[in-house]
């Protein structure tokens, strides 16, 4: 990885001698455990493929011509911290320097201290916790990736569809897999399913816990599916066709609800994966729309206010509505601060479906089927 504290890549992309030149920050960990080689090669459901730097800058070449119409052009300045601390520093240094909005792809308690420490839009690419958008939200944080909620209610959508209403839950052993399978449950619950059973596994070199990781052990009794939480990825890829049963695997191995497939092929996604692909030279990710979708944003609000300040770019950001190649407009709920979408349910080769399906119904937004609707608000920094 490139050295740490701060280093500046800064290149006006697009725009007339005389456009006004916004700054943009985007705060990424130093040495990023999350692009260590043998993760990358596992390829995990929703997991980074690369650094979200290389689909922000393609975002904003992207919009390129209507900022330059709009008499504003972004400068992009990445700066890697390594802790929370840093990471406010390193966004109160922005802040200070004249940054118009920061883009964070960042754990969750730094995220929040970079949050905390700048009156700035933050847009949130890389943290999926729920509790950022409910009991942990800021009135600042816009979140474009969908939560783990909503990645659960999409998967429990697509199990009524097919009928597959029994549930085996197997999870993993950390506290994000215990957190994360409580939103399974609620997304069980949600929609009707039942939970057979929820099992832990866990991959240990111990012999005395070698039945923890045994799927013969595991997955015995009856169930229509079975939904893995392994925020790894490395149990939960060698699940599938090692079940007692012979049923599909969900979750976080088999099929998966992702925000974006390199496979997807309708309204204009394949040129939105081939010009990343030609930028970067990797495939596009779940992770790398996130960021794509923030440089599109950024852009929106922009537009709507060339000029700022902080306080108009909030504002426009709220009003934004987005094309992120889903065949829909995608817009901010009020309520959270996060970004509608449909999400794709993939087994890693192939787009099999879009959620949320055909039949499901809402009174206002069928995308307010996926995550915490405005009933259930619980983000008290949001009017």
């Amino acid at each position: 990885m490139r050295s740490l504290a701060v280093f500046v890549a800064t290149v006006v992309l697009a725009g007339p001698a005389l456009a006004a030149a916004l700054p943009v920050t985007l705060l990424v960990p130093a040495d990023d455990p999350r692009l260590e080689r043998s993760r990358i090669e596992r390829a995990a459901p929703g997991h980074p493929q690369g650094p979200a730097e290389d689909a922000l800058r393609l975002a904003i070449k992207d919009t390129a011509l209507p900022l330059e119409a709009a008499g504003a052009v972004l400068t992009l300045t990445v700066v890697e911290v390594t802790d929370a601390a840093a990471a406010k520093a390193a966004a109160a240094a922005a802040a200070k320097a004249g940054a118009v909005a920061l883009v964070a792809d960042l754990p969750a308690p730094w995220l929040l201290a970079a949050a905390d420490a700048a009156a700035l839009p933050v847009l949130n690419v890389g943290a999926a916790d729920d509790a950022l958008r409910a009991a942990d939200c800021r009135r600042n944080l816009w979140h474009l990736l969908p939560s783990e909620r909503m990645r659960a209610d999409a998967l429990a959508q697509a199990l009524v569809a097919r009928r597959w209403t029994r549930v085996l839950l197997l999870t993993g052993p950390t506290a994000a897999d215990r957190t994360r399978a409580a939103g399974v449950q609620a997304a069980l619950r949600r929609y009707g399913l039942k939970l057979v059973a929820e099992r832990p596994f866990k991959l240990s070199a111990d012999p005395r816990e070698r039945e923890l990781a045994n799927p013969r052990l595991l997955t015995q009794g009856d169930y229509d599916v079975v939904w893995v939480v392994d925020a790894d990825g490395e149990f939960a890829a060698l699940l599938n066709f090692r079940t007692v049963q012979p049923r599909p695997v969900v979750g976080d191995g088999g099929v998966a609800a992702v925000a974006w497939s390199p496979h997807f092929e309708r309204f204009g996604a394949p040129q939105v994966s081939r010009r990343l692909d030609k930028a970067a030279g990797r495939r596009m990710s779940a992770h790398d729309w996130g960021a794509w979708m923030a440089g599109k944003a950024l852009a929106a609000a922009t537009i709507a206010a060339p000029k700022g300040p902080a306080a108009a770019w909030q504002q426009a950001l709220a009003a934004a509505e987005l094309d992120g190649s889903k065949g829909v407009a995608m817009a901010f709920r009020a309520w959270d601060g996060q970004l509608r979408q449909p999400l794709l349910l993939s087994d890693g080769r192939a787009v099999l479906d879009m959620l949320p399906g055909d039949g499901v119904m809402h009174p206002k937004n069928r995308l307010d089927t996926l995550g915490a609707d405005a009933p259930e608000k619980q983000c008290k920094a949001r009017g």
